[in-house]
């Protein structure tokens, strides 16, 4: 699997690196309990230090460079492994690993550090899974990726069957196929090739949605149909839903309105 965020190995030296054994931590604004969730970070997710104070960790994740604050007793240090090991997400709704005869449960796209093709490893502990199954191939079917997480209700900040926002959910479903897209909404717009027309989009294509100021707030992806002009689109709102989508936007059956108006189109 590509690993687009580690570049030479020196870049690991610079500053203190860190990853979490946890299925999912908060990330805050501001380096309070109080503040809100921005992100989560996932099982096996790996981090620079970029700031500290006694209870918190500024930190910027590797595969997407998102920065925020992180609690210090939810992460442990990692080592210069991450640059050098093979790195797998898991493909399985949730998997069962065990760390020092304590199982523990990972969410969707949890990252493992492959040490020997049966052992893994988080931070400086090894670990295995108990069923093998939920690593072995990333998922090729992105209608498969998405309605995995039908029902999961939407959470801001969230990326994990517990509860995601809409970029979130998306994240999580490319990397489930073997693909790195950046973390929020406006910034996953950036990426890919420019699909002009509805009529064009293909299963997978990402569906973008923006406010009346004209900024990128809503993500969702396109599942086609056999029948060219009707597309459903798969997207968090409330929580994970299919709707119907046109040119004009989401068009939400249970309100007979249209929720969201559609910006442009990207295949990644």
């Amino acid at each position: 699997m590509p690993q687009p965020w580690l570049s030479k190995k020196s870049d690991f030296k610079t500053l203190k690196t860190a990853t979490t054994e946890l299925a999912a931590v908060p990330m805050r604004k501001e380096p309070s309990d109080r503040s809100e969730m921005i992100n989560q970070v996932i099982f096996g997710e790996t981090m620079d230090i970029l700031d500290e104070n006694e209870k918190w960790n500024m930190v910027r994740l590797h595969h997407d460079a998102y920065e925020g604050w992180v609690d210090k007793k939810q992460i442990i240090p990692a080592t210069d492994f991450v640059s050098e090991n093979r790195v797998i997400a898991t493909t399985s709704f949730f998997a069962a690993i065990d760390v020092n005869e304590m199982v523990r449960f990972l969410p969707a796209g949890s990252l493992l550090w492959d040490v020997n093709g049966k052992h893994f490893r988080v931070g400086v502990k090894n670990f295995v899974l108990t069923d093998e199954s939920t690593i072995q191939n990333q998922l090729q079917d992105e209608t498969l990726a998405s309605l995995m997480f039908l029902g999961t209700p939407y959470l801001w900040g969230g990326r994990t069957f517990m509860g995601m926002d809409c970029s979130g959910f998306i994240q999580i479903t490319c990397r489930l196929c073997g693909k790195w897209i950046p973390r929020d909404a406006w910034q996953q717009a950036e990426k890919g090739v420019l699909i002009p027309f509805l009529d064009d989009a293909k299963t997978g294509d990402l569906a973008f949605f923006d406010n009346a100021e004209g900024k990128i707030t809503h993500v969702g992806m396109i599942l086609s149909s056999e029948e060219k002009n009707i597309k459903t689109i798969v997207h968090s709102s409330g929580q994970v839903r299919m709707d119907l989508i046109d040119h004009e936007g989401i068009y939400n059956i249970e309100t007979k309105s249209y929720s969201h108006k559609l910006r442009l189109i990207r295949r990644i």
